[in-house]
């Protein structure tokens, strides 16, 4: 079975076992004596009985598929299992595969009785494995490494197969070390190679030059930083707990319902939250790993560490202490257990024990408050071409959003209704509806949004696993904008993304630009349940159970078609850098198969018809003369040729020219131009700090030289409205 690339994308509708909601609605107290009878409160029974019962009932009564959890269905789990423990193919033997494989058929009953033998066997191999690898890999890097060989290694686990000894299982490790510890090299050797703009400044200031590391120093570095890398990652996983080999066992058997069915353990439940609503609780510093310790990356503009102005970007910290308790020492632990305790409810105290750049050590009080991180939320621009005469209005719809928790807190479709009313103010000619690599998010915002542009009229169908059917419309009778509208997408848009384009495409109300044939095609609808409220009274000390996000519906077009596998196809597509990358639902293992309903009976836009055949023209003749959509073509052409070469070299001379090469290509296929002629006026509030003002810079450089902005200026040049 092929590992394929799973994009981060979700259409969800907000479900708690505590309340029925309006849209996609599972009545708690039908759901329950689904999966009541199939709980006991008996204290002797374990949790993972408790909870293997819930989620095998919640997967076959509420899923839309509803498929049986059976000896056929576990064999399919059973390989998913194999990717989701070594999908490397770096630890297991053809023999561990073989003695494992007697559980193949037994994983619907190891859910049901929650014994999970394969789990507690597969711990046994990698409890004994690993420190042989661990010994065999120290022994390696112990000593220089001979990068005069001509020897190669594969990189795609796909491409590999287990092995049946040791003997060889040593063999791959010691490629694969090596082609590590010759990264590193190369990364090294780069380092202490300056670019042009640094060897300007160098020469301004007369400084001596920095004295480089030889070949033999670069060498032992490398290893250095390779084998404390691998310390840390046998460590981890010698170390890794009992719920994190769980999350595999259950998402093994999750994901043959389809690819977005996943269980979420209560660490990953609050991270879930905290996307949907783009907001949370603690003190406003992202993180991250650096060899034994946690770096503050930056810090939130706005957030607690913002105002107290004393943790700072580049800060290490050692130690977390939560209000008058103890600290604790981070240091060699994982940034999900140091976010934990970090984290915290608004208005409690966090301590922390930092390091600074110069040396010093220092405590930092942060009274934790409420982080809003800006990057989630939608932005506005007005975008104009004065040669050409053009001006229009810009929203980027990063996801759609919806703080499900606080009815009313931010959501994405009034942010959008907001940034209309500014770009109306300001008299622009058309709206830019930015969707580009936008994966989905509430199917109640998708359908709000979607209202803002008409008068009124349905906006997709929604088909449950009995086949009832819904249909989510605008009611309000209100056209927030009137005037021209062009959407943008690419293979990234997903779910929610996908029903907002195909409404304003089936409508006739918008021209749908794209950079691919067709968006990612997911049309399918999942609710999150917290298994909490499923558990019986007697079974509430084992509390938290973690979250079910499964498929409970799927989504059609106005027009009878689905987007499931299909996608989008847009009016207009332009050529796009990352098509040669294979993704999409269709790709993707166990999605659910294409499906159609009815056309329902609507309106189409009657304001006005776009001259599409001309606009379609011209802006084809534009394309073909671009030299950056050239540049584009050129590049995917590249891409395309060399994704599928996955073996490399072990030499050091032939690995230089193939990252010379690389590094060549990638330096000849850079957007540099900049469209002068492109200017970008924000309307949106004042920036507070340089960090705002750097970020904001960098939003309006983006926009100036992305050639689709450009061309998309243009076609609003080319629009002749005529009466239909």
């Amino acid at each position: 079975m092929k590992k394929k690339l799973l994009l981060l994308i979700t259409l969800v509708v907000s479900l708690s076992a505590s309340a029925q909601q309006q849209q996609g609605s599972i009545s708690k107290k039908k759901d329950n004596s689904i999966i009541g009878s199939l709980i006991s409160s008996k204290p002797s029974f374990t949790k993972e009985q408790v909870l293997g019962s819930i989620l095998k009932g919640a997967l076959e009564n509420m899923h839309f598929m509803k498929k049986k959890v059976d000896d056929n269905f576990s064999k399919k789990a059973f390989d998913v299992y194999l990717e989701r423990i070594d999908y490397g193919k770096q630890f297991l033997l053809m023999d561990d595969v073989y003695h494992l494989q007697k559980y193949s058929s037994q994983m619907d009953d190891e859910l049901s009785n929650g014994r999970l033998a394969i789990v507690d066997e597969t711990k046994r191999i990698f409890t004994k494995r690993i420190p042989i690898i661990q010994k065999h890999v120290n022994k390696i890097l112990s000593k220089p490494i001979d990068f005069k060989i001509s020897e190669s290694f594969e990189t795609d686990p796909e491409k590999r197969d287990f092995v049946r000894s040791i003997h060889s299982l040593k063999e791959r490790w010691r490629k694969m070390v090596k082609l590590d510890t010759l990264s590193q090299i190369l990364e090294l050797k780069e380092e202490q190679e300056p670019k042009k703009e640094e060897k300007k400044k160098k020469a301004l200031k007369k400084k001596k030059p920095v004295k480089k590391l030889t070949f033999k120093q670069m060498e032992q570095k490398a290893r250095q930083k390779v084998q404390k890398r691998f310390s840390k990652v046998f460590k981890r996983l010698l170390e890794e707990k009992r719920n994190n080999r769980l999350d595999k066992f259950y998402n093994s058997l999750a994901k043959v319902f389809d690819p977005h069915t996943q269980y979420l353990i209560p660490e990953e439940k609050e991270d879930f939250d905290i996307d949907m609503s783009g907001k949370l609780e603690g003190i406003g510093a992202s993180l991250r790993e650096e060899g034994s310790y946690i770096k503050v990356e930056k810090i939130i503009p706005g957030s607690a560490s913002w105002k107290g102005k004393e943790l700072k970007a580049e800060d290490i910290i050692l130690a977390v202490a939560q209000a008058k308790g103890d600290p604790v020492s981070i240091v060699d632990m994982s940034i999900r257990d140091a976010v934990k305790l970090i984290r915290g409810k608004k208005g409690t105290v966090v301590k922390l024990t930092v390091k600074k750049p110069d040396g010093s050590t220092k405590v930092i009080e942060i009274i934790r408050d409420e982080v809003v991180i800006e990057e989630s939320y939608v932005k506005h621009s007005v975008i104009e071409n004065k040669k050409l005469g053009v001006k229009v209005g810009y929203i980027n719809v990063p996801k759609f959003y919806r703080d499900f928790s606080d009815p009313k807190g931010r959501n994405c479709s009034t942010d959008v209704k907001n940034s209309i009313l500014a770009l109306k103010k300001e008299k622009v000619q058309g709206i830019i509806l930015d969707l580009r690599n936008n994966g989905g998010g509430a199917l109640q915002d998708a359908n709000l949004m979607g209202g803002l542009f008409i008068k009124k009229g349905p906006i997709v169908q929604v088909k449950d696993s009995v086949n009832r059917t819904d249909i989510l419309a605008d009611t309000d009778g209100k056209i927030y904008f009137k005037k021209p509208l062009i959407v943008l997408v690419n293979r990234f848009s997903a779910s929610a993304s996908e029903i907002v384009a195909a409404a304003m495409q089936d409508y006739e109300r918008a021209i749908i630009v794209g950079t691919s044939e067709q968006t990612h095609g997911k049309g399918t609808v999942q609710a999150v349940l917290n298994l909490d409220g499923y558990a019986s009274p007697g079974a509430k000390f084992y509390a938290p159970y973690g979250a079910l996000k499964l498929t409970i519906q799927m989504f059609y077009r106005i027009n009878g078609a689905s987007t499931q596998f299909n996608g989008v196809a847009p009016d207009i597509v332009l050529p796009g850098p990352l098509e040669y990358i294979d993704s999409g639902e269709r790709t993707l293992d166990y999605a659910i198969p294409y499906q159609e309903l009815k056309e329902l009976d609507y309106k189409k836009w009657s304001d006005y018809a776009y001259n599409m055949k001309e606009i379609k023209s011209k802006s084809a003749k534009r394309v073909a003369s671009s030299p950056q959509f050239k540049i584009i073509k050129d590049s995917v052409a590249w891409f395309k040729k060399r994704k599928d070469q996955s073996v490399r070299s072990l030499s050091f001379k032939e690995m230089v020219d193939y990252r010379e090469e690389a590094k060549k290509m990638s330096e000849k296929f850079k957007l540099e131009h900049t469209y002068d002629n492109v200017l970008v006026h924000h309307t949106n509030k004042k920036v507070r700090d340089e960090v705002e003002k750097e970020k904001r810079k960098e939003f309006v450089d983006s926009l100036k030289k992305d050639p689709v902005i450009d061309e998309v200026l243009h076609m609003f040049k080319d629009i002749k409205l005529s009466k239909k």
